[in-house]
């Protein structure tokens, strides 16, 4: 469970490291807020990191939504032009196969 978590973690920090980081900071104020008995400190904590969240998800959902995925580009032709090689043997002169 421990590897999970930490690969997890990795994962959103590499693809969002802003939104990560303002989340940690909210959870570690919410932490510490009830730890320490501080209603005000928790509503803050548990505020900062729920509009994160919601932001990221907000916007990853309007990014996603507007533009559909581009065509691929092709270089070069589906098919050949050219006729297929033929196949090589691989049958040397001095050993014959028997």
């Amino acid at each position: 469970m421990n590897a999970s978590w930490t690969r997890l973690l990795k994962s959103a920090y590499r693809k969002e490291p802003f939104t990560s980081f303002v989340v940690t900071v909210g959870v570690v104020d919410a932490a510490i807020g009830s730890v320490g008995a501080s209603g005000s400190l928790l509503a803050f904590g548990l505020g900062t990191a729920g509009v994160a969240i919601a932001l990221r998800l907000w916007l990853s959902y309007r990014s996603g939504a507007e533009a559909p995925a581009p065509a691929p580009e092709l270089y070069l032709p589906p098919h050949s032009s050219r006729p297929q090689l033929p196949v090589l043997n691989n049958v040397s002169k001095k050993n014959p196969p028997y």
